[in-house]
């Protein structure tokens, strides 16, 4: 097996374009137990922990996204999201928070989970809630392309990326409600999850004349996935009772619903670690756990500004 190790971001891309079967390394959390199992053996590993610009991060604004963005580097690791970003990105802190073990959130990053697309992936649930305009910057000689997160998975550990692009950063708009992240799994931590669920709320802004919720899915489908018929219908109940302005109790029956929405929008297995049952009764009590938890941070919000 050969061993690349770019000293520059530049020298990462032209090792690419040279060898598209070259498999990215960065925290290796993910690739380490693929080689160490022998599940996967490539012909070369492409070293990228010599390019510091893929563990930093910075805030302002980026043509064609509204508001505050974060330009999250791909190799970030989760322990500095969790310290660094939890009042920006919080969903994606909570999750980050969940990710292995301390040793793990130290070296596994964003950039990571996208790259191997598992659909267990913590981040992904948590990428998704955070809206249609987080972008992943993907990268060759060729340029550079923005795909959103969306049209990012395509099946089972399969992404959008081209042979010859590396994940450069994530842009991901700064929260402006609440977001949140919940996750099964048989033990607290050092754990695959069973399934997941992210969630946010996203209140009407100067950049967005009306609210919109945001879900995210994860270990219960071959990609991360959104509930879309859950969010469409949260969303339009919290327009038609004026809730967004006013606060207000969402209801039994309204939490109930979006649970089973949420749950419907699933295609879960049978697998080692739970049953495809299981995953729908799991992700109804989370999505309802999830939005009872965001909607009183929000009511208390508008409380606090009145």
């Amino acid at each position: 097996m050969e061993f690349l190790r770019p000293a520059t971001w530049d020298e990462a891309l032209a090792a690419k374009a040279a060898d598209p079967s070259a498999l990215p390394i960065s925290g290796g959390t993910d690739v380490m137990v693929e080689l160490n199992f022998d599940r996967h053996r490539p012909a070369a590993l492409l070293d990228l922990n010599r390019i510091g610009e893929l563990t930093t991060w910075e805030r302002g604004t980026f043509e064609g996204q509204r508001g505050e963005v974060i330009r999250l580097g791909a190799a970030v690791p989760y322990s500095r999201i969790t310290a660094e970003l939890s009042d920006a990105l919080p969903g994606l802190a909570i999750a980050g928070n969940t990710v292995g073990s301390p040793q793990i959130r130290n070296r596994g990053s964003v950039g990571g989970n996208l790259g191997g697309a598992s659909p267990a992936g913590d981040a992904h649930p948590a990428l998704l809630a955070a809206g249609r305009d987080v972008l992943v910057e993907a990268e060759s000689v060729r340029g550079t392309r923005l795909i959103p997160i969306d049209e990012f998975y395509l099946g089972v550990k399969r992404n959008s990326l081209a042979a010859d692009e590396l994940i450069r950063a994530v842009r991901i708009p700064v929260a402006d409600g609440p977001q949140t992240f919940s996750k099964i799994g048989t033990r607290n931590a050092m754990v695959i999850a069973v399934c997941a669920f992210g969630f946010a709320l996203h209140p009407p802004t100067e950049h967005r004349a009306l609210g919109t919720v945001g879900t995210g899915i994860g270990s219960a489908a071959p990609t991360p996935r959104r509930a879309p018929e859950a969010e469409l219908f949260l969303t339009e109940e919290l327009a038609e009772r004026g809730l967004w302005h006013r606060g207000g109790l969402l209801g039994p029956a309204v939490i109930q619903r979006f649970g089973e929405l949420a749950a419907a929008a699933a295609s879960p297995i049978d697998d080692v670690r739970g049953s495809a049952a299981y995953r729908r009764h799991a992700l109804a009590v989370m999505a309802r756990r999830t939005l009872t938890w965001s909607w009183n941070e929000y009511t208390q919000s508008l409380r606090s500004a009145a």
